[in-house]
């Protein structure tokens, strides 16, 4: 794992202490997003569909550490748009690493080189930068020439100055596993301290529908790539148990409250990639108020090929706290990269259908996997 030692300790005390206490629905990860302006048109990204007038919303340096505060997750994400394009950025980054909260800095890196100034290296603080493969896979992606090698250029220059720094990258249709274990051999020479690795999710609002991995080809690819990294040195941003599921070996319910949002809009329902579902006026009340029990895989279609971490994240951490054995096994040997898949859970809405057709016909119907 590609976190510090520092880190892990407390985070992990962070955990402990709200199961000594009970609590049921905490978070892990504030997704703190301040603006959707973004100097980048990704085709797997609906983020900037917006008007003119909400792209020029801003969260204020007050409203971000009262969102900080008040969630009280130990570790923040400020993902966008663009954060760099965000004028009170270096004031926000500064005030939360003041409340020694781990910030992950997301940032396409265009605009890295020229604002690397404004910040300072801290333990606490961890430079994100978005590539999705290597040079023409990335550039495609991101629908713009030249930008694999101004962010390559960024994290060199980034890591010279002694911050920490890790790649975050989005995969997406047409992948391979030797094309993504090419990609992590040459992120880990970068000096980058990890790498994270996830599929795409379907954002309702993207241009592009198509390129989005469904189903068993993504646990198929993530396989993959297991297998290949077996020989590798690869330092990946992720609990065991959350790579375990990607490759298909466990069967997991969406804890999205470990990962809630807070953006322009206010707190918002259920997680950071369903934007049509409604806003909270404060985290308290995204707690008691979002109907967490419609959405999942099972429970709601736009849910249903989710495998994000920032989903299933928090739900690997709870059970590797529940079941420390498991957890280090798994650690210790790897994803499992062959054999039988964990059975997809049956959605719900199939199952209330079927119970209606057996009501109505008095056949019994069956699904078969």
């Amino acid at each position: 794992m590609g976190v510090p030692l520092r880190q892990q300790i407390a985070v992990g005390s962070y955990l402990i202490k709200q199961k000594l206490k009970g609590v049921k629905k905490y978070p892990m990860v504030l997704m703190l997003e301040p603006l959707f302006r973004c100097n980048l048109a990704c085709g797997g990204c609906g983020k900037i569909d917006y008007s003119d007038e909400i792209l020029d919303k801003r969260l204020s340096f007050e409203e971000c550490m009262q969102a900080v505060d008040e969630c009280g997750a130990p570790m923040v994400s400020i993902p966008g748009g663009e954060p760099l394009i965000h004028k009170e950025m270096p004031q926000i980054v500064e005030g939360i690493v003041a409340r020694k909260k781990y910030v992950y800095l997301c940032t396409n890196a265009l605009l890295l080189k020229k604002k690397i100034g404004d910040y300072k290296p801290s333990p606490y603080l961890t430079l994100s930068v978005h590539l999705d493969g290597m040079k023409e896979r990335h550039d495609t992606s991101v629908c713009q020439d030249g930008v694999f090698d101004r962010a390559v250029e960024a994290i060199k220059l980034a890591v010279r100055k002694g911050f920490r720094v890790t790649v975050n990258c989005t995969l997406f249709q047409g992948e391979t596993p030797k094309d993504v274990a090419e990609f992590l051999d040459y992120a880990m020479t970068l000096g980058v301290e990890g790498a994270t690795i996830a599929p795409g999710f379907s954002y309702e609002r993207a241009p592009q529908q198509d390129v989005f991995i469904k189903g068993k080809d993504t646990k198929n690819l993530f396989r993959g790539i297991f297998e290949l990294g077996k020989k590798r040195n690869w330092k990946l941003n992720h609990s065991t148990l959350y790579l375990d599921f990607l490759a298909g070996n466990q069967s997991y319910d969406c804890t999205p409250w470990g990962n809630p949002t807070r953006n322009v809009f206010g707190w918002q329902k259920p997680c950071y990639l369903l934007s049509d579902e409604g806003y909270a006026s404060s985290f308290q009340e995204l707690l008691d108020e979002t109907p967490w029990e419609k959405y999942g895989n099972t429970n709601n279609p736009k849910c249903v090929q989710c495998m994000a971490h920032c989903g299933y994240e928090a739900t690997a951490v709870e059970d590797m706290l529940q079941h420390p054995l498991k957890g280090l096994l798994t650690s210790i040997r790897g994803p499992k990269t062959v054999g039988e898949m964990v059975a997809e859970p049956i959605p719900k809405w199939i199952t209330e259908e079927l119970e209606e057709r057996n009501k109505l016909s008095g056949i019994p119907i069956t699904v078969i996997r």
